[in-house]
């Protein structure tokens, strides 16, 4: 029969040969027949990628991932420059995303320095649109509670009923678990306000304000929102801390991690901004009575240190449970508990500190003003 393959009837007679049958790859089809027409265009290389002849532009936000992340050796942190031309590239979102990711994550390997704190927070600060209003203190509170109830928020609003002005911003519920000032503002009657100008009308009407980062400083709450992207809180925590976006008298700063105090301190000090800054309960700015407090100050550019000994001998048990209810009933006096009573009197104290009140005269203002307090609720 030849090398041709006959097919048969089944009859076994024999029936013209079959055409040989030969493969063809393409890239759009696995195979196809041989000897069909030949389109012509399946076969030119406009269906692959063109390649890369001449070397492209490198991207003008590539030499700051490029300044961290250059290996051990070769890899610096920032200047204070440098820090305020990249943040505003990421303020006026001239960045890819892939180059947001890298470099919040490199710069959290390392830890910010202070001098990049300084000049992120000059970078946004040059883009804020924020009016001219007389506060006493800027309350940032970011954290969350997880062992204790947040009574920081009862301390707050005693303040403002005795005439001291607070503003509070925070950046939502980013991790479970934790109990968020958000989620508490409408049942202590602390103002929700979504803009300057109900801030302002807050202020008028009972000295205390809480506005959401995001209505104020939408790109930042964007890098925030990455933290369950990226696995990893990034240094975007620590710059909200700073910003103080309505140049309060004082700056309360709290942080979580120690070590962190002194970097605070020192990148407010390079903007010559007054803060404390404090490991206070979870992260927030609050007193915990059952440990000695070390203040990190700074005021007109110069440091300053206190040591704040433990209001109580023996350290009292952690609930077992976060019942907001219990935040309400402490506040009207239907119940007396000594950790929150202590630790809401030193956290007003703590403010009082910052706006020039000796430690003693602080603390016994804080008292009076929770003694006399309207506690209708």
């Amino acid at each position: 029969m030849g090398s041709e393959m006959c097919i048969r009837d089944r009859h076994g007679q024999g029936q013209q040969p079959a055409p040989q049958q030969t493969l063809q790859w393409h890239p759009r089809q696995t195979c196809r027949q041989a000897g069909g027409p030949a389109q012509a265009d399946e076969l030119l290389m406009t269906d692959f990628a063109p390649l890369t002849l001449e070397t492209p532009a490198e991207h003008p936000f590539a030499q700051f991932v490029r300044i961290l992340g250059k290996g051990k050796r070769g890899a610096r942190n920032l200047t204070r420059e440098e820090a305020r031309e990249a943040m505003g590239m990421l303020l006026d979102e001239k960045v890819e995303d892939a180059q947001l990711g890298a470099f919040l994550m490199l710069l959290r390997h390392k830890e910010e320095s202070p001098e990049e704190l300084a000049g992120f927070t000059e970078a946004v600060r040059e883009r804020l649109k924020a009016p001219a209003l007389n506060v006493d203190v800027d309350w940032p509170t970011y954290a969350g509670k997880k062992r204790h109830l947040p009574w920081y928020l009862l301390a707050a609003k005693c303040l403002a009923q005795n005439g001291v002005r607070i503003l509070m911003h925070g950046g939502g519920a980013h991790t479970a678990g934790r109990l968020y000032t958000e989620q508490l503002l409408q049942g202590l009657q602390i103002p929700l306000c979504r803009n300057w100008q109900q801030v302002e009308t807050a202020f008028e009407q009972g000295n205390l304000a809480f506005i959401p980062l995001g209505d104020w400083a939408p790109q930042l709450q964007r890098m925030i929102d990455l933290r369950n992207t990226l696995g990893l809180r990034s240094p975007i925590h620590s710059l909200a801390r700073l910003l103080n976006p309505l140049n309060a008298r004082c700056g309360l700063q709290s942080i979580f991690h120690p070590g962190y105090q002194g970097v605070h301190r020192d990148a407010s000090g390079l903007l010559g901004d007054n803060v404390i800054v404090v490991k206070g309960d979870g992260g927030e700015v609050e007193i915990n009575p059952d440990t000695l407090s070390h203040l990190y100050g700074t005021t007109g550019g110069q440091s300053w240190d206190e040591e704040w000994p433990a209001l109580s001998a023996q350290r009292h048990v952690k609930p077992a449970s976060l019942e907001p209810e219990h935040l309400k009933a402490l506040w009207r006096g239907d119940v007396e508990d000594s950790y929150p009573q202590l630790a809401l009197i030193a956290t007003m104290a703590l403010a009082l500190r910052g706006l020039g009140h000796a430690r003693e005269q602080a603390f016994e203002l804080a008292q009076q003003y929770w003694d006399a307090r309207d506690k209708s609720i």
